[in-house]
């Protein structure tokens, strides 16, 4: 079993920055991919930015430059770095986390509750 618990959420005028953090605990092997996806209501969830076990980074074509993923192994926790934030940036942040079980040799996707960035103008 694992839990995936994502903070750092706000309200945040048009330019600011904030920093989301995410950690996952429970029965946890390890962890491969972990990243972050945004949802806003009528649209399908997309894909922020995630980042491989060694450090490898995708960010979406709308935040690259202003946000970045990091994550930090041995704490299990995966942090989203937002800068230069715009009001098409207020959506609810779900982090995600492939994880290899100590019960099982298969990994799965795990997924954080959600946590609402709201930019103002």
């Amino acid at each position: 079993q694992v839990q995936l618990v994502e903070s750092g959420g706000g309200l945040v005028q048009a330019g600011g920055s904030l920093t989301l953090s995410c950690v996952a605990s429970g029965n946890i092997f390890s962890i491969n991919d972990m990243g972050w996806y945004r949802q806003v209501p009528g649209k399908q969830r997309e894909l922020v930015a995630r980042i491989s076990s060694g450090g490898d980074t995708n960010h979406a074509d709308s935040v690259r430059g202003r946000f970045t993923i990091s994550r930090d192994n041995a704490k299990n926790v995966v942090y989203l770095q937002m800068k230069s934030l715009k009001p098409e940036d207020t959506a609810v942040y779900y982090c995600y986390a492939e994880v290899h079980l100590r019960t099982t040799p298969v990994f799965f996707n795990s997924w954080g509750q959600g946590t609402q960035i709201t930019v103002s103008s």
